[in-house]
């Protein structure tokens, strides 16, 4: 067979700076290239495979669904899709959930509802949705518009009209671009992850969330990259004592299948009528199979699991030699190094350990349950790299 490295080059889309690993197997958080070399799976697929590769309760689920019906459309009542939005209203006391495909679409989806919401009760002039500096949402047209990078935004303007993005943290600019706009609802990220895995300050989102309720605002939260027992909690609003109007996911809850989901609560469950939204594949039945697999076994033991291993990151590499800072919650990390991140990136996938980027820092999203011996033996390889002249 011609390289596959060439062929990728030839006739895919040039949109992925890929690194030079063809992944050939994976099972658990070990991945093996063509040549059998192995890797601990510090990446997780961006936070997508939270029970690693292979899981196999996961691929029992799909499989025996695959065995019925593999999609048909939502003209049709199927079992995976209400049992998949039955655990998740259940275990966050939400009221509906819209299935799409994706975090974007997921978004998406939350934009229309903010909006529909805002111009049923306040009329047609109040759709601006606010959001913060650094965060990001997705790429299509209007989740880039939402997403606060303007390198995300310079190839593809004019963007979809209607967003504003104020400063994290700055309460007063907030409250100022509230009273001076006709706003419809706010959006954020707990922790900004493509922006370099930074948490919000919590005071600052209790702020926000105070503000929304008393403007009757929309307040809804980008849980893609958080949720899904990410950040120790099975959505990282439950940190902070707050219920969002809306949150979005992803990633994570369909354990490796496509899948999003749109979460309303009682100020917005009845804004999206027959008609006002659809997905031919949101929902699909294989896709909801995994995902109720996935959702259903993140409990308190798990959870308590990626706490413990967090500990275990932070104290392993805050204040190490050549490690500038160490960010995020649970197994979401940010890693700030004296080193060029390119180069400890490079670095680490050389000696066995594959991580990613977020801007100026190492990201891990490993495995929820990835095991202990793997994570240390991955943080030393990484505090190895990060040391090296």
């Amino acid at each position: 067979m011609e390289d596959l490295k060439e062929l990728d080059k030839l006739y895919i889309a040039n949109t992925y700076s890929r690194f030079p690993v063809e992944i050939k197997y994976g099972e658990g958080s070990i991945i093996s290239d063509e040549e059998g070399k192995q890797y601990i799976d510090m990446g997780g697929g961006i936070a997508v495979n939270i029970f690693g590769m292979q899981d196999k309760a996961w691929k029992n689920a799909v499989i025996s669904q695959l065995n019925k019906f593999q999609h048909t459309s939502n003209l049709y009542y199927t079992e995976p899709c209400v049992t998949l939005a039955k655990l998740l209203i259940e275990k966050t006391g939400m009221k509906k959930v819209f299935f799409s495909n994706s975090g974007a679409e997921a978004n998406e989806c939350a934009i229309k509802a903010i909006r529909k919401y805002a111009q049923d009760k306040k009329g047609p002039d109040y759709y601006t949705i606010i959001t913060l500096k650094n965060s990001f949402h997705g790429r299509t047209l209007a989740t880039l518009a939402a997403t606060g990078q303007e390198d995300y935004h310079k190839d593809f303007l004019p963007l979809t009209e209607g967003f504003i993005s104020v400063t994290p943290g700055d309460i007063n600019e907030l409250e100022s671009t509230v009273k001076n706009n006709k706003c419809a609802g706010i959006l954020i990220e707990t922790i900004q992850g493509e922006g370099g895995v930074v948490p919000l300050d919590p005071n600052y989102i209790q702020q926000v969330y105070s503000l929304a309720q008393e403007k009757d605002l929309v307040f809804a939260i980008d849980e893609v990259q958080t949720g899904n027992g990410r950040t120790g909690k099975l959505y990282s609003y439950m940190h902070y004592s707050i219920k969002p109007d809306i949150f979005t996911t992803a990633k994570g809850l369909g354990g490796g299948l496509p899948i999003g989901a749109t979460v309303l609560g009682e100020k917005v469950e009845f804004v999206l009528s027959a008609g006002k939204h659809g997905s031919t594949f949101g929902g699909n039945p294989v896709c909801a199979a995994g995902a109720v697999s996935i959702i259903s076994r993140i409990n308190d033991k798990l959870l308590s699991d990626v706490m413990q291993k967090s500990e275990i990151v932070f104290e392993t590499l805050s204040q190490a030699p050549g490690i500038k800072s160490v960010t995020g919650k649970g197994l979401m990390i940010g890693i700030e190094t004296e080193k060029e991140v390119d180069k400890v990136v490079n670095e680490c996938i050389e000696k066995g350990v594959l991580v990613l980027k977020a801007k100026n820092k190492v990201r891990l999203v490993p495995p929820l349950n990835i095991g202990v011996s793997e994570l240390k033996k991955a943080l030393n390889i990484i505090l190895e790299v990060c040391t090296a002249i």
